[in-house]
């Protein structure tokens, strides 16, 4: 089938404007996180901008003409467009489905960097996926697993509110680590040896963790700064406040909040305590 001029023309066009976004978000997944997070705030506030500029527009052909407004969304990059910045309903595809089309839409980026992501489990409201390839070792997983893995999940599916990267299961018999009733929680340490003041780090199912006492509340998180990858147990806690020995960035411990950046957060694990032993779920 031969197309029209004008199709070739557009059908071009629109190659090369996918090729030209592909080609800037390689150059910034290569930049520092600092940089990283400008970017990020300034495609926000141009998509906000671009949004509220649609909703106007749509509202207004809607007033003129609505079979109008229907054939336009009718064209796929219309369409497309609305259904980014969710302007059109459609029928839900099922959650799992979702969450597939979500890694397809990151998976390129990252299999250009030779590594990959896997779905492992969706449990409401949190999904755990596998990181892969380069990206399972690299220092900047955690942002890999925020700012690109998280926020696409999230986009398909708003009823997910965490994403949680999980490893391959390497636990050694002889780390003398007791279980729980469920297979998921594993005993690591009693109450007494979390310190308020301060982290405790330990190595659990091949994992580098950091645990804390918060309020009374013990908290767990992978001992990683969220910048590069540097570990924390060497950092300085003052007033609830963890500082990378490294480059300085800030995390409050109750929640893994990054104050330095916003965009990123540490890793955490759930906690239990009974009977003054503590439990970390390791899935």
């Amino acid at each position: 089938m031969v197309q029209a001029p004008n199709q070739v023309e557009t059908s071009s066009t629109l190659e090369e404007l996918v090729r030209e976004i592909d080609r800037y978000e390689s150059i910034a997944s290569q930049w520092d996180e600092s940089q990283r997070v400008i970017v990020m705030g300034l495609k926000r506030a141009i998509e906000a901008l671009h949004r509220e500029a649609l909703i106007r527009l749509i509202r207004s052909v809607k007033q003129d003409s609505l079979s109008a407004l229907r054939r336009a969304a009718e064209d796929e990059v219309v369409y497309g467009l609305l259904r980014y910045y969710d302007l059109v309903k459609s029928p839900q595809p099922p959650l799992e489905e979702r969450v597939k089309l979500a890694l397809a839409e990151v998976r390129p980026g990252l299999q250009s960097h030779n590594g990959d992501v896997e779905l492992v489990a969706i449990d409401l409201p949190t999904v755990k996926v596998r990181l892969t390839g380069t990206c399972s070792n690299c220092p900047a997983s955690t942002l890999t697993l925020s700012d690109s893995v998280e926020q696409a999940i999230k986009r398909y599916c708003p009823e997910i509110t965490q994403v949680i990267a999980v490893a391959k299961d390497d636990f050694l018999p002889n780390q003398n680590l007791s279980q729980s009733v469920d297979s998921d929680w594993i005993e690591v340490t009693s109450l007494a040896e979390v310190p308020t003041q301060g982290v405790l780090a330990m190595k659990l199912f091949g994992k580098s963790l950091i645990l804390s006492k918060v309020n009374s509340q013990v908290v767990c998180y992978e001992n990683a700064c969220s910048h590069f990858g540097e570990p924390l147990d060497y950092g300085n806690v003052s007033n609830g406040i963890l500082t990378c020995p490294s480059h300085k960035f800030r995390y409050l411990l109750e929640t893994g909040e990054c104050l330095t950046s916003p965009e990123v957060s540490l890793q955490s694990y759930l906690v239990q305590v009974k009977d003054g032993r503590v439990f970390v779920e390791i899935k």
